[in-house]
C-alpha cells in the first residue's frame, strides 16, 4: 500500500513540476521563469511577448574538471518580440562585467530580462562544440 501511495505522489509531482514556464514573487513583483532549449520560442503568458534562445555565442566557462585561471562566461543570444514590433536580439551572460560588455540583465520597454542560468556546463571529455545544440537557459521576466 505504501508503494502505491509513494509511486502516486511522485508522479503527481513530477507531472505538477514539469512547467517550462512558472510564475514567482520576488519582492512582491511577479516575476516569469521561462525555460528554453537552444533553437525554441515561446511566447509569454502574462505579457505580450515572445522570446527565443538562438544560440550560444560565446563558452569560455572554465570546464568541470580543469583548473582555469579565470572561471569564464557564457554568452546566449536571446531574440525578443513586442507584439506588432521587430525583433529585438540581446545577449546575456552568466555573468555581469561591464568592462567585458557582458551583462547578466537588461531593460527592454518596461521589461527587466534576467538570465538565470546555462546548461549543461562544459567539462573535459564534453566541451562547447559537443555542447552545441544541448543547451537550455532559465530567463526570468519582469514587467517595472
Amino acid at each position: 500500500m505504501i508503494h502505491k501511495v509513494l509511486i502516486l505522489s511522485l508522479g503527481i509531482y513530477s507531472l505538477t513540476s514539469c512547467t517550462s514556464q512558472k510564475n514567482v514573487n520576488v519582492y512582491g513583483k511577479e516575476v516569469e521563469l521561462i525555460d528554453l532549449s537552444e533553437g525554441q520560442q515561446k511566447i509569454l503568458k502574462e505579457y505580450p511577448l515572445q522570446i527565443k534562445f538562438n544560440r550560444i555565442v560565446e563558452e569560455s566557462r572554465c570546464p568541470k574538471g580543469v583548473d582555469c585561471i579565470w572561471a569564464g562566461v557564457a554568452v546566449a543570444e536571446i531574440e525578443i518580440t513586442e507584439k506588432g514590433a521587430k525583433p529585438i536580439i540581446l545577449n546575456l551572460a552568466t555573468t555581469d562585467m561591464q568592462t567585458r560588455g557582458y551583462q547578466k540583465s537588461t531593460n527592454l520597454n518596461g521589461y527587466t530580462i534576467a538570465l538565470q542560468d546555462i546548461t549543461p556546463y562544459p567539462t573535459a571529455e564534453r566541451g562547447a562544440q559537443d555542447l552545441k545544440g544541448d543547451y537550455k537557459i532559465v530567463i526570468t521576466v519582469q514587467k517595472k
